[in-house]
């Protein structure tokens, strides 16, 4: 089946104003509708979504290297409010003129918090990360999860330093396929897709784990803005079907009373890999946001 991977049509780096360098990949049209994508945990900006119906929508879909991951350089010690900086940066370089943004799983509260710095004109968080350290998860978490979340909380240093001895490719993968339902191995374990998926992951741990360490002390922790502050429209998309125990624990229906202009998509039969078995319906409603 035809997941709508495909190879970039463009891949790049821009300078930022540290002497950073940011990595990107673009498909679509040069001139097309403007959309990034905050990937998920330990995926590099080469694993997009969408396949054709990029081209035919006219978008620019546009992914990102998060700092120390494929070919973003690293920044340590960085917040999602750093994140939001380089981002301003980027869109001004790049001439990308009020875009919209895609936040998959752990991506979502770097997608959230480029719309609370009013940098985005509208959200779609697919199988997000929730504010998972937020007192309305204090009962309800995994108890593993409970533990990390606890863990950053404590010390968010040594936390960090653990995530960087767990992390790998084949330790993320493997965690992956465990903790999916049939109808994401399914996806998964397609043979194009999981070439696909598999290569995006070898690249964010290019540098190392520090990255993707980071990145989940980050999503494990507060963030460092109010949803209830977000004015653009935002749609949260789940899959009933979703097991992870990362992504939101309530399937986004408290952060869709948070935010105000949040819609809640509740699929019965989709699971967590919805951005691929739905990318139609999730860039359209994006685009009717924005057009």
């Amino acid at each position: 089946m035809d997941y709508g991977v495909r190879e970039p049509a463009r891949l790049g780096q821009t300078e930022l104003p540290d002497g950073r360098l940011l990595g990107w990949a673009e498909w679509g049209p040069a001139d097309g509708t403007p959309v990034l994508l905050c990937p998920g945990a330990a995926t590099s900006r080469r694993l997009a979504f969408g396949g054709a119906a990029v081209d035919a929508e006219g978008v620019r879909l546009v992914s990102l290297d998060r700092p120390g991951l494929g070919a973003s350089d690293p920044a340590p010690g960085r917040t999602l409010t750093g994140w939001a900086t380089d981002i301003r940066h980027f869109v001004q370089e790049r001439g990308l003129h009020a875009p919209s943004v895609v936040g998959f799983s752990q991506g979502a509260p770097f997608a959230l918090a480029l719309a609370a710095h009013g940098l985005v004109s509208a959200v779609a968080v697919v199988s997000g990360s929730d504010e998972l350290a937020h007192p309305r998860f204090a009962h309800s978490l995994d108890p593993q999860v409970r533990g990390l979340v606890d863990a950053v909380a404590a010390d968010p240093a040594a936390a960090e330093a653990s995530f960087a001895d767990f992390g790998s490719a084949d330790a993320l993968w493997d965690l992956i396929i465990m903790t999916s339902p049939e109808a994401d191995r399914t996806v998964y374990t397609d043979p194009v897709f999981q070439a696909a998926f598999r290569r995006a992951m070898d690249e964010a741990f290019g540098q190392g784990p520090a990255g993707y360490a980071r990145d989940t002390v980050l999503a494990m922790g507060r963030w460092p803005f109010d949803p209830a502050d977000i004015t653009v429209p935002v749609d949260l998309w789940y899959g009933q079907q979703d097991t992870s125990p990362v992504h939101s624990p309530d399937l986004g229906e408290s952060l869709a009373r948070t935010i105000p202009k949040a819609t809640r998509h509740l699929l019965p039969a989709a699971a967590g890999s919805l951005l691929w078995t739905h990318s139609d319906a999730v860039l359209r409603s994006l685009l009717a946001h924005v057009r």
